[in-house]
């Protein structure tokens, strides 16, 4: 039987598959990175609060591209190419969630509007990131080799998800309850299309690598389609909703240093 456990074994076992996995990984890190390096840069004024809790987004999403960059390194491995089709960021900006790469690389300020695009899609895509960190924490939170990256980078995810409830639910008592909700669901409803579309594509080279009988192949791409199906049925709804957070003002100081991943 293929569980998550003996997957993700599979996966850090073998290097090329770790290699890719990784690769993967830090590329998306490393462009989340970039998008919230801009977007901070390009707060409108009404919302210039805003601005250092977006940068500190973007810092930890930066981070966390050094550190699958480092585990690659640990193991004497090189960034691989990452297939077009396992890239999740470029696919959903083709989808037109999130703000175009176009809009964010000229110097003109964003609109409201704007920031509650950006809010949305974070809020949706960190409630997946949030979820596959915590996975990766129960199968591997106390590995040697992952541990401490693990643990590091799913306390950032949640606290990257609490920051986004907390400034959609100021900006919904400000009078952009509407917006916000008609933007939560056409992101949510188009990410679980990408996330299945860039899983079943990561599984396929995964076993590729691995040299997965077609039968062992079939299995991860079952379990994939009928996450989607049960995302699709309602599931989707866990990543529109809105609650205070118990970590209130997550990104609201500076993270603390960390001389390996600084």
């Amino acid at each position: 039987m293929l569980s998550a456990k003996s997957l993700f074994q599979e996966i850090l076992d073998n290097d090329d598959a770790f290699r890719l996995f990784c690769s993967i990984a830090a590329g998306g890190e490393a462009q989340g990175g970039w998008e919230n390096g801009r977007i901070a840069s390009l707060v409108p004024a009404s919302l210039r609060g805003l601005g250092p809790k977006i940068a500190r987004h973007g810092a930890d999403e930066d981070k966390h591209g050094r550190i699958f960059n480092a585990l690659l390194k640990q193991r004497g491995l090189t960034p691989a190419e990452v297939p077009l089709e396992t890239d999740y960021t470029l696919l959903l900006e083709r989808r037109g969630i999130g703000l175009a790469h176009e809009r964010l690389g000229r110097d003109v300020p964003l609109t409201e509007r704007d920031i509650i695009v950006y809010l949305a899609h974070s809020r949706v895509t960190e409630q997946r990131a949030s979820e596959q960190m915590r996975l990766l924490l129960r199968l591997f939170g106390d590995h040697p080799a992952l541990g401490r990256a693990v643990r590091m980078i799913s306390r950032d995810e949640d606290n990257h998800l609490a920051y986004c409830h907390e400034e959609l639910l100021r900006l919904a008592a400000a009078g952009h309850g509407r917006t916000i909700h008609t933007v939560l669901r056409e992101c949510a409803l188009a990410e679980i299309r990408v996330y299945r579309d860039v899983s079943l594509a990561v599984m396929s080279h995964m076993g590729a690598v691995l040299r997965w009988p077609r039968a062992k192949a079939a299995l991860p791409a079952a379990g994939i389609h009928a996450t989607y199906a049960y995302e699709r049925a309602g599931g989707w709804r866990r990543m529109v909703s809105l609650r205070q957070p118990v970590r209130r003002d997550a990104l609201g100081v500076p993270p603390v240093p960390d001389a390996e991943y600084a």
